[in-house]
């Protein structure tokens, strides 16, 4: 592909939210030109230290700069590396031109946003007849930038086009031959061509298949390439309330299926099925992890909250607890299997623990549960799932709705960008919990609040 004209070539603005997300950013805007406002690499100083994705992210963009940059002074355009990327160069705050805004003076205040404002109108400023555009994460700077005439978009790159369009795991198929459906509970299994005529199945997809008289839950089996009958199945004391609950039993029972991903609003009984389903496994792995992304409250840091390290993660684990506890609860304090969960817990043989703390650790006979996956980035996904060695079965879950981070929305969480990449796999399997069985007051509050 030729290269476009310079005049033809944009100059995107890198804000901070953009390389804390994914540090090769500066690499994916083909041939066009990249400023990066000083006051950014003022903001990654601030997350060098620590052992988050975004300090990684901070990190490694540090790292990738000075090998672009080597001797040459960042204040000149610096090509990128291949023949059909463009150049990037530091901007600093906007100089004294008459027909430059001042973005301090525009919104009555000081901050750093306001700074990377100013450092994007300079370089519209300095190359009149160029396209500059702000690129952000953070949607109110967005706003900023255009009030001021200064076009501005998300950072594009893994984000899901139609979240609408994501893969919902099961398909309900009427006017199914009765006594196909018979065949099917009577042998176990069905040709694919039986129910799906010419249409071909994805790799562990589950069907809701309904005749005039009768319906089976079934799934296919893409190594037998069979259609297989689902059977309702209690796990560690929970009995599935609804179809699509029984469906991601199955997954999470699989053992042909090592990564699953449950996504549904709050009540659907994500995190129960999921931590009921393996403890049902307890024997076929060494440990199971349960662990979640700490998301603090108004995004303030945990290092404001008094107590040591264990009462400050505490609240953001209890819902992993009750639901642990609801388990247990299900038997009688001198069954065995009460006792077991106790033991599992005292050994450690089941932990519940922030995300953060498996980070760097190579997951083998694992059983891990990752919940609140919306509000990881892809690169965290990513990073998670290439810790899993042998015999380690992950299970994400989440509502791509529910986002609790400010730089993530629908279309650019980890969960929707794992649902929409791997859904042709094998070892692979997704169920939408679409029914709340929490409440009929919980139910109320979603469906019309």
């Amino acid at each position: 592909m030729p290269r476009a004209k310079k005049t033809d070539r944009k100059i995107f603005v890198l804000d901070t939210s953009v390389i804390l997300y994914e540090h090769i950013a500066l690499m994916n805007f083909e041939e066009h030109d990249i400023g990066l406002p000083i006051t950014v690499l003022e903001e990654l100083d601030t997350f060098k230290k620590g052992n988050d994705t975004k300090n990684f992210e901070a990190r490694e963009f540090t790292r990738l700069l000075d090998k672009l940059a080597k001797d040459k002074s960042l204040q000149d355009w610096i090509p990128l590396n291949g023949k059909t990327r463009g150049s990037f160069k530091v901007v600093m705050e906007a100089g004294s031109g008459e027909s430059q805004h001042d973005a301090n003076e525009v919104f009555g205040e000081r901050k750093n946003d306001h700074r990377i404002l100013n450092a994007a109108l300079r370089l519209k400023e300095e190359n009149p007849g160029r396209n500059v555009i702000l690129v952000s994460k953070d949607i109110n700077l967005r706003l900023k930038a255009k009030s001021m005439g200064l076009p501005a978009e998300d950072y594009e790159t893994g984000k899901i086009k139609n979240v609408d369009s994501l893969r919902k795991g099961k398909i309900e198929i009427e006017k199914i031959d009765s006594d196909l459906i018979n065949h099917l509970y009577e042998d176990g299994t069905l040709a694919p061509k039986d129910v799906l005529k010419r249409k071909k199945a994805q790799p562990n997809q589950y069907f809701i298949l309904k005749s005039d008289r009768n319906s089976v839950l079934a799934y296919y089996n893409s190594i037998d390439d069979t259609i297989e009958k689902v059977d309702k199945r209690p796990v560690s004391g929970v009995k599935p309330k609804n179809a699509e609950q029984t469906f991601a039993i199955h997954a999470i029972m699989n053992p042909e299926v090592k990564l699953v991903t449950i996504q549904g609003v709050a009540g659907t009984g994500k995190t129960l099925l999921t931590l009921a389903g393996a403890l049902e496994q307890r024997r076929e792995f060494k440990q199971i992890y349960l662990a979640r992304p700490i998301v603090p409250l108004s995004n303030k840091d945990i290092g404001y909250l008094p107590g040591d390290i264990k009462s400050k993660l505490n609240p953001y684990m209890e819902p992993l607890w009750d639901n642990l506890k609801f388990i247990q609860n299900q038997y009688k304090e001198t069954d065995k299997e009460f006792k077991a969960i106790t033991e599992m817990v005292n050994k450690e043989k089941l932990l519940i623990t922030p995300l953060a703390y498996i980070r760097g650790r190579s997951l083998s006979n694992i059983f891990f549960i990752v919940d609140e996956a919306q509000n990881l980035t892809p690169h965290e996904i990513k990073t998670i799932i290439t810790r899993a060695g042998e015999n380690t079965k992950i299970v994400f879950t989440g509502d791509i709705h529910q986002i609790d981070t400010p730089y993530l929305d629908s279309q650019s969480n980890g969960l929707s960008y794992l649902i929409d990449r791997v859904k042709d796999h094998p070892l692979y399997a997704h169920i939408t919990l679409e029914k709340g069985e929490r409440s009929e007051l919980a139910n109320l509050a979603n469906e019309l609040l």
